[in-house]
């Protein structure tokens, strides 16, 4: 069994982590992101997805991106690219008994919204195992990867590095929390993904190794379940 014995805290990325990738929940906030920003910005589908997928590589996030360069209100975006269809995301069971059963603190770590965790943890049937959720509001609209962000997180809930694991499906965002000191969890899929997603960006597919990255899982609910934990 893999050791986490030392570990007191647990923190959980959202989108393609607590739910498996190929339900392709993600990709209905993909879409309502470009068709935010056709008609916010009165562009054309190509150009308005072309600017998407820029300041995401650019700014970690495309709303950071519509932020600082086109002052766009946060609330608006949020409002409009997290109003989707969650029936797509399967209750599991496994999970919920996996996560239940880890000791200490659990907290969804998310640049996403509070309403949107909430909605697709309740769909997952997991939202009560967690003690609190931070989100991008919570960052000050700062988003993973910023190292700051991750800083933050720790001082607003006391954690200690060392004795958390952070769990997350985009590589590059696993690289603050192995700086600071946390145990790090990628969670890999082959779902398939949106063909222009910024190469930097995908989520990670299963065969890859990072350096930064401690452990590697395809299925988050085996990986949760096979952990020997402190009693």
């Amino acid at each position: 069994m893999t050791d986490f014995t030392h570990i007191d805290t647990w923190v959980f990325d959202l989108d393609n982590t607590l739910y498996p990738a190929h339900c392709h929940l993600f990709s209905q906030i993909d879409r309502r992101m470009s068709e935010f920003i056709q008609a916010r910005l009165s562009l054309d589908e190509a150009s308005a997805r072309k600017i998407q997928k820029h300041y995401y590589s650019v700014y970690g996030t495309t709303l950071s991106g519509l932020m600082k360069e086109h002052d766009m209100p946060p609330r608006d975006f949020l409002d409009y690219v997290h109003d989707i269809d969650v029936s797509v995301v399967p209750r599991n069971e496994g999970l919920r008994t996996a996560i239940s059963a880890l000791p200490g603190k659990r907290y969804i770590f998310t640049n996403g919204s509070v309403r949107h965790a909430e909605n697709v943890a309740g769909k997952i049937g997991v939202l009560d195992l967690f003690d609190d959720i931070f989100d991008i509001e919570a960052a000050d609209y700062l988003p993973k990867p910023h190292e700051d962000t991750y800083t933050a997180f720790n001082r607003r809930f006391g954690i200690t590095p060392s004795r958390a694991a952070m769990f997350e499906d985009l590589p590059q965002n696993l690289v603050a929390a192995h700086a600071l000191g946390k145990t790090t969890v990628l969670v890999q899929s082959d779902a398939d993904w949106m063909a222009d997603e910024p190469a930097d960006k995908r989520p990670s597919r299963p065969g890859e190794t990072f350096d930064h990255v401690h452990h590697v899982t395809a299925d988050l609910t085996s990986f949760l379940t096979g952990l020997k934990t402190a009693a």
